[in-house]
C-alpha cells in the first residue's frame, strides 16, 4: 500500500510541474496553438513510465499541432522533471490526448438544446391553458372594451 501512495504522490508532483511547464517553460509555439491543460497523470508502479493526459481546447487542427509540439517537447519535459523532482530515475514521458472534456461539452450542449426545445413546447401549452382558464372563469375579453 505504501508503494501506491508513493506512485500517487509522484503523479501529483508530475502533474503540478508539467502544468507549470505548459504555462511558462515550453517555448515551442505549437504547444500554444490551443488551450492545453493537464487532466490526469498515470505513473507505472516502478516509476519508469508516465502517461500525461492533456485536454486541448480549440479546433481539430489546433489539437493536432499542439499534440505534435508536446510530443516533440517530451524529452525537454523529462529533463525538467528530473531536475525539479530530484528522482533517481526520471520516468519516460508520453503525452496522451484526453477527449473527456470535449465529450462532456458535447453532452452539455445537447442537454441545453433539449431544455430549449422542451421550453419551446411548453410555452404554447401554457398560453392555451391561460386562455382556457380565462374562459372557465367567465371572463370575456370583448366585454372589457
Amino acid at each position: 500500500m505504501a508503494q501506491s501512495r508513493r506512485v500517487e504522490r509522484v503523479a501529483a508532483l508530475i502533474r503540478r510541474e508539467v502544468s507549470e511547464l505548459l504555462m511558462s517553460g515550453i517555448k515551442d509555439e505549437r504547444v500554444h496553438h490551443g488551450m492545453v491543460s493537464v487532466t490526469n497523470v498515470e505513473v507505472a508502479g516502478d516509476l519508469q513510465h508516465c502517461r500525461i493526459f492533456v485536454s486541448i481546447f480549440g479546433s481539430a487542427e489546433d489539437r493536432e499541432v499542439a499534440m505534435a509540439g508536446l510530443q516533440a517537447a517530451s524529452a525537454y519535459v523529462k529533463g525538467e522533471l528530473g531536475r525539479r523532482l530530484k528522482m533517481r530515475r526520471t520516468p519516460e514521458v508520453v503525452f496522451v490526448l484526453d477527449r473527456g472534456l470535449e465529450k462532456g461539452n458535447t453532452v452539455l450542449g445537447l442537454l441545453q438544446r433539449l431544455e430549449t426545445e422542451r421550453r419551446g413546447r411548453e410555452e404554447p401549452l401554457a398560453e392555451a391553458g391561460e386562455a382556457d382558464a380565462a374562459g372557465d372563469r367567465g371572463i370575456d375579453s370583448d366585454a372589457d372594451s
